[in-house]
């Protein structure tokens, strides 16, 4: 991360030599940074130039650097980048200062619909980019609040961490030239990148053998197991023929039947069930001889692919520790086709994990398509207030995802959204959030034009999903209504406090 003094030196560079630049384009990177292709043309040049500037707020590597070329960018990209593509791209850069004195780099963008800025904030594990409106206001942010600053919510201002100032530190680049600064810090820290790129691909590799190694374990000791089971009903049939010898005197209540082996003379005991019949029994240790004899032919051939699957793996783990520090080897080795799979089932890069939770919202352990997730906003309080988007979602939200203590609002005779308070459990949740869901409520409803309406409140516990009732009917029983006033501003504030999804 660079230090304080590296940044000023790297604001003040900025802010002498990008201004009046245009911003051409802005691409979210697989590491969490934001890419602007800028161009401009400086006082003592004939002809513009073209410049890629990285805003990083990798936690390992955050920085601000000048790339050689645009990079490839991750897809779908996120909201930040999305933002800054529809209100930025084609405006100019109109400044860079250091926000509160501390290690926040704002970039101040003049676009056709207002003014705003990129705000890059190092602070290591909480390190993040975002985006304010002309009001200071946060729009956008790269990487989860919840993950680096849960104090702040969207649509909401921004505040600085008010943490006690730090040291200026180092400057690490004192012998480079301003003109060679922002390629020296790319240089630097890429170099950092591709190791820790190199050792985390080796880790991946090591957790996914490690993760297969022991599942093959656990199964060639099921299989052993149910082999040795299968053995003991594969020579049930000598007992079956021996039952069958002596059926006439075996009664129905018998729970075992004294059998003499003809061919050794000694009397043998038959286990019998004695509820059933015998011929019952008779027919119930036939089907488990020949069950036992099916189970060793299949769970011989099991035992064989996972020893042959066993030694796969030790293979790859020899590949693995003869791989060292090789970059080149490991990419060939993730490369190997079992490996691929492996990988992607036991320990999938950050942009696979992203892409497979993109595609999926968690609620505790619940799992639920995106299709089905609710829209989400976030109360000034810090509570948040979920939607459905369709019948079938709101089914979901409002019987399965909503808590009882949470809060359930709805039109009388007004179709539309299912809206759950989410209360964290509180019995009185902030008078301001419930209007805030009354709003919603309405927003989302047939009568989202009207100037008031009534909403009823219930707590989510008396919602109930009438059998064989329609997509989106519930029936709900008690709570009160709310005589709803409609408030533009509540409105637009609420809705800008969208939890990205």
């Amino acid at each position: 991360m660079l230090s304080l003094a590296e940044l000023e030196r790297v604001a003040a560079l900025l802010d002498r030599t990008l201004r009046g630049q245009r911003l051409q384009a802005a691409v979210a990177t697989e590491r969490p940074a934001l890419a602007l292709t800028l161009y401009g043309r400086g006082e003592d040049e004939e002809r513009g130039q073209r410049l890629h500037l990285l805003l990083s707020c990798d936690p390992e590597s955050a920085r601000v650097s000048e790339l050689s070329r645009a990079p490839q960018g991750v897809d779908p990209q996120p909201a930040l980048a999305q933002y800054v593509r529809a209100h930025g791209v084609g405006g100019r850069v109109a400044g860079a200062r250091l926000v509160d004195g501390d290690r926040q780099l704002a970039l101040r963008v003049h676009a056709a619909d207002g003014d705003y800025d990129l705000l890059l904030s190092l602070f290591g594990r909480r390190s993040n980019l975002y985006v304010l409106d002309a009001a200071g206001a946060l729009r956008a942010a790269l990487r989860p609040l919840a993950e680096t600053r849960a104090e702040l919510a969207l649509g909401a201002p921004y505040r600085s961490p008010g943490l006690r100032l730090p040291r200026r530190g180092d400057d690490r680049f004192a012998g480079i030239t301003d003109e060679a600064l922002l390629s020296a810090i790319e240089e630097e820290y890429a170099e950092r990148e591709s190791e820790s790129s190199r050792d985390s691909l080796a880790r991946r590799i090591g957790q996914a053998l490690r993760r297969e190694a022991k599942s093959l374990d656990r199964k060639l000791e099921r299989i052993d197991a149910e082999l040795a089971e299968a053995e003991a009903d594969s020579k049930l049939e000598r007992s079956g023929e021996l039952l069958k010898s002596a059926l006439a005197s075996v009664r129905r209540g018998d729970t075992e039947a004294r059998v003499r082996d003809f061919e050794t003379g000694e009397e043998l005991r038959v286990a019998l069930d004695p509820l059933l019949s015998p011929a019952e029994n008779l027919e119930k240790l036939f089907r488990r001889y020949r069950k036992g004899v099916r189970a060793l032919t299949r769970g011989g051939a099991q035992r064989e692919a996972a020893h042959a699957m066993r030694g796969a793996i030790a293979e790859l783990e020899a590949r693995l520790e003869a791989a060292g520090d090789d970059a080149d080897a490991l990419a060939a080795l993730a490369a190997h086709p079992e490996l691929v799979r492996l990988l992607g089932r036991h320990a999938p890069a950050p942009a696979e994990k992203r892409e497979r939770e993109a595609r999926e919202f968690r609620v505790g352990k619940m799992v639920v398509p995106m299709r089905l997730a609710p829209r989400r906003y976030r109360t000034e309080s810090g509570l948040e207030i979920w939607v459905g988007r369709s019948d079938e979602a709101n089914d979901l939200l409002s019987t399965r995802l909503a808590r009882g203590n949470d809060l359930f609002f709805h039109l009388d005779g007004a179709p539309g959204s299912h809206v759950i308070l989410r209360t964290e459990g509180r019995s009185d949740p902030p008078s301001e959030a419930v209007l805030d869901a009354c709003e919603l409520a309405v927003h989302f409803s047939k009568q989202k034009r009207a100037g008031s309406a009534s909403v009823h409140v219930v707590p989510a516990k008396n919602v109930r999903k009438p059998k064989g009732a329609k997509p989106g009917l519930v029936s709900v029983h008690g709570g009160r209504s709310v005589n709803l006033r409609r408030d533009p501003k509540r409105l637009e504030r609420i809705l800008a406090a969208r939890v990205d999804d």
